[in-house]
């Protein structure tokens, strides 16, 4: 399997640069929507697209990738919540196996559906570890997965949870708090997760102002994922992406 994407963002963590990843629903935008996006998104110069969701109810996966790619260079990862979510048109897929639950469609069984599909989509493949922390609200990703969230003071579980996962083989780490979520991660559960891993670490969910964005950084987050608060304000974009671009020690 080709790994090019993921050793570009093994590469900018051992460098410490730190990358900007926009999540596009492909339920939440239309056609039009799109252009001025992924012009900011450009203008920004943000790192990565990911696109997917929770539930993608519309069969518009496929052409919504279309016109990002059409539109930029910025590489497309696929952010599924099913395995009915896989395009060719992507330039890699997030296998995510729910690490943090006890769900087991989730943890292997879906995936042991998709196989023969996605090894013969052509996409490179990264396995990755997600672990869904408690946002302070029942969310979506929460709801479908029937899975009890990481309770968000409790840094210890998720430290042993990510520990397990880079020992079972994934490559990344996906901390998610989900979508519309009351309360992102805290600085002290990505640190003391970070410290202890050796695989990058993405951090995502209930993360609204340039402030959040650096502070997770700075504790040690490798790629930050937004989604929500810009598609209630796509002009935040720039500000985000000039946070989590700023210089940061490598620890």
């Amino acid at each position: 399997m080709k790994m090019t994407l993921y050793n570009t963002i093994a590469e900018k963590k051992k460098k410490g640069l730190k990358s900007f990843a926009i999540l596009i629903d492909p339920d939440k935008v239309t056609p039009s929507s799109i252009p001025p996006l992924v012009q900011q998104a450009v203008e920004a110069r943000a790192d990565y697209i990911f696109v997917g969701g929770s539930l993608v109810i519309s069969d518009t996966l496929d052409e919504c990738i279309l016109q990002i790619k059409s539109l930029c260079t910025i590489p497309v990862l696929l952010f599924p919540g099913s395995p009915s979510q896989i395009s060719k048109h992507a330039d890699a897929l997030l296998y995510l196996s729910l690490i943090s639950g006890r769900n087991p469609e989730l943890l292997i069984g879906q995936h042991v559906i998709s196989a023969p599909f996605v090894k013969r989509s052509g996409l490179e493949i990264i396995p990755t570890g997600y672990m869904v922390i408690d946002g302070g609200a029942p969310t979506t990703v929460s709801y479908i997965s029937n899975a009890t969230p990481i309770p968000a003071d409790k840094a210890d579980i998720a430290l042993c949870t990510a520990i397990a996962g880079e020992m079972l083989g994934k490559k990344l780490i996906y901390m998610d708090a989900g979508s519309g979520a009351k309360k992102p991660i805290t600085e002290e559960m990505i640190a003391a997760v970070a410290q202890n891993i050796e695989v990058p670490l993405i951090v995502g969910g209930g993360i609204r102002d340039a402030e959040k964005a650096y502070l997770n950084c700075k504790a040690g987050a490798d790629v930050i994922v937004i989604g929500n608060a810009i598609e209630k304000d796509p002009s935040l974009i720039k500000e985000m992406a000039a946070a989590i671009h700023q210089p940061f020690a490598v620890l």
